[in-house]
């Protein structure tokens, strides 16, 4: 699949999502801001399958409610807050937000679920600025949204290329004083993410203190960059997230959480969801795949599948690999090196 095609069918598939929350999802959701108390307390609650998150100690379902774009697809706050509760009622126990989904409004639909069901979930928040002291103050204002004192993972978002790893590293960068957050606990946890390049992200996983790492692992091996500037290494060699910095986390027992399991729906159709799902979960180390979903009937599905879950076999991992690796990986980095996770609405 060449770069345009792939794009021009991601483009598509979100067009036709967008629009389908019209009459079907807002019928079925029809939710109300005071439903929030009501879903919290109503019926029994479900569970899915938990791990530990590496080195951090926490026990964390498998499957994440993710914070991002298709979350944000809900159109109002009663929608958003009736999409929480749901799926910590489904046993979802982790969430993941950050100040750049939407300028904090991803934070402060999940913070008016928070003020009454804190102490059910494992939250995560990510931070993209470099400079050490403005990430304070985004970090201050962020924990007032979310309604808490303190996060249970924070995180230096969406790590991109060398000179961006020295600015987080630098005397007056963010990883400094998230360091000092974490040793003062308004941060039980410190990681990073990426999905943009591999090797970089070795590196920084390698050589700093981060107890978790969010990263690309899906069964397409996206994140093939390498080599010098934006070159593009041959397709067929393996350098991907899954090869070059997954091995490092595993050796220092970090916490692993998977994301762009669907490869931004670009492998859609290519594979089930059951089995993309199955693939990610069953690479070492990973505790957990983060997954955006903007219908509770896709929180209801993906739950069903974590349930459900069993180890992949080796064979069927490697050929599945290989075969989606093949068709997609080299359109899939092109895309990915130049995604932002931050989103805007209107």
């Amino acid at each position: 699949m060449d770069q345009e095609v792939f794009l021009m069918s991601l483009s598509r598939r979100r067009f036709l999502e967008s629009a389908s929350l019209g009459t079907a999802a807002l019928g079925a959701i029809a939710g109300k801001l005071a439903g929030a108390d009501d879903a919290a307390t109503s019926g029994p609650k479900s569970t899915i399958p938990t791990r530990v998150l590496g080195r951090t100690g926490k026990r964390v379902s498998v499957l994440a409610m993710g914070g991002g774009s298709r979350f944000l697809q809900f159109s109002t706050d009663a929608l958003a807050i009736d999409a929480i509760n749901h799926a910590i009622d489904q046993g979802i126990t982790y969430m993941d937000t950050a100040y750049g989904y939407a300028n904090g409004l991803s934070e402060t639909r999940i913070g008016l679920v928070m003020a009454t069901r804190r102490k059910e979930v494992f939250l995560a928040d990510k931070f993209a600025d470099r400079n050490g002291d403005q990430a304070m103050r985004r970090v201050e204002a962020s924990l007032k949204r979310l309604k808490t004192d303190h996060l249970d993972l924070l995180n230096i978002h969406s790590l991109t290329d060398e000179e961006d790893l020295a600015s987080i590293e630098a005397p007056n960068g963010v990883l400094k004083r998230f360091l000092q957050l974490r040793d003062q606990k308004v941060a039980g946890a410190l990681g990073i993410t990426s999905h943009t390049d591999p090797t970089v992200l070795a590196k920084a996983i390698d050589r700093n203190d981060f107890d978790c790492v969010q990263m690309a692992l899906n069964a397409a091996r996206v994140g093939m960059k390498g080599g010098t500037g934006n070159m593009l290494i041959n397709p067929d060699m393996k350098t991907s997230f899954e090869t070059v910095a997954l091995p490092i986390a595993v050796r220092k027992n970090m916490g692993v959480i998977a994301m762009k399991i669907y490869a931004a729906d670009g492998l859609v159709g290519q594979a089930t969801p059951e089995k993309l799902i199955q693939y990610s979960l069953s690479l070492p180390q990973v505790a957990l795949c983060v997954i955006g979903m903007p219908k509770l009937e896709h929180i209801a599905e993906n739950c069903r599948i974590a349930r459900a879950f069993s180890p992949m076999p080796k064979g069927e991992m490697q050929e599945m690999g290989d075969r989606l690796s093949t068709k997609n990986k080299l359109a899939l980095d092109m895309f990915l090196h130049n995604h932002r996770d931050e989103y805007a609405v209107a």
